[in-house]
């Protein structure tokens, strides 16, 4: 998480819908000066009037650096983070705004496959500007939302320049009216796989696209740390086998903020099990695997401490 101190404060030169319960916010500087720049799958922490922290994806392109530009999903289950933006935030209004930092970057390849649920649109439409404008490789997209009224930049989407490249796909909320989407899975080829979008979205694709080399398939997610906690969660217990040292992982916290408070530096980044930096050797022990980065043979020997848990008693980490 960004500290305030390497923060900005950047001015909200627009806001308005794109869709039911979305809200599009254009960050500017002041002095129309240039930003830092990003790369397509960056995002930026916002700091809200009540002192929350969110990351949201940049959906514009990154050659525009005068700008960022973010669509902030009305969660009204959620922690009050982006209703407090929503609701709080006028146009002209000051925001404490992070560097842009990736940890889903767009690697280049000849083709791209990209899948995203609901607001998870953002990364991949920076993503596919990029390659518009630079012409670096062919991409399809698959574009699941419950219905037009719900769907963020449905028109920009639909233009005819996306024919035979985007395919958006309404549910109703129906679970038996979802899209297969092994017809997009079975043959991988030479393309990259870009998914984000809801949990259950993202399991599912990593369920599908087993056998994808695990080099190419790529998921971004925001899921806070502690919000995976699940009803039959136990505690258990970390022995650090090069130290000796023993730790509990209670209920509602993590393997890694249990080493964080205990000294120990794990390197991580998304902290929400998509982009592999937490991996940790694995020595013993039973493991419930959160995560979307490990492939199933590479969870024999590891796991990501940021979101998986111990499930029998000790679990024995090579730290």
């Amino acid at each position: 998480m960004a500290s305030e101190a390497d923060m900005q404060r950047l001015r909200i030169a627009q806001k308005h819908p794109v869709a039911e319960d979305i809200e599009f916010f254009e960050l500017r500087r002041d002095d129309g000066g240039e930003l830092a720049p990003f790369t397509a799958g960056a995002h930026i922490e916002l700091r809200a009037p009540n002192g929350d922290m969110r990351k949201y994806s940049l959906c514009n392109d990154p050659d525009e650096r005068d700008r960022y530009c973010i669509a902030v999903k009305r969660e009204t289950n959620g922690r009050g983070g982006s209703l407090n933006l929503i609701e709080a935030m006028r146009e002209g209004d000051e925001i404490l705004v992070s560097a842009p930092r990736n940890d889903f970057e767009l690697v280049a390849a000849p083709q791209y496959l990209f899948i995203a649920g609901g607001i998870g649109i953002t990364p991949i439409l920076s993503m596919i500007r990029q390659i518009r404008s630079s012409g670096q490789g062919k991409f399809k997209l698959v574009y699941l939302s419950r219905s037009p009224a719900t769907t963020a930049f449905l028109d920009e989407l639909k233009a005819p320049e996306f024919r035979g490249m985007v395919t958006i796909h309404h549910d109703g909320g129906d679970p038996d009216k979802a899209l297969d989407l092994w017809d997009v899975l079975e043959k991988p080829g030479m393309a990259h796989l870009y998914c984000c979008g809801p949990r259950g979205l993202m399991q599912a694709v990593r369920d599908m696209s087993g056998h994808w080399s695990s080099a190419r398939v790529h998921f971004e997610d925001f899921t806070p740390p502690g919000a995976m906690t699940k009803a039959d969660d136990v505690a258990f217990t970390i022995k650090l086998a090069k130290s000796g040292a023993s730790y509990e992982v209670p209920v509602g916290k993590t393997i890694l903020e249990v080493l964080r408070d205990n000294g120990h530096a794990v390197p991580s980044s998304c902290e929400s099990g998509t982009c592999g930096s937490c991996r940790t050797k694995l020595l013993a022990g039973d493991v419930d695997h959160r995560d979307l980065a490990l492939a199933d043979y590479e969870k024999v020997d590891n796991i990501m401490v940021c979101v998986s848990r111990g499930t029998n008693g000790e679990i024995v980490l090579d730290l």
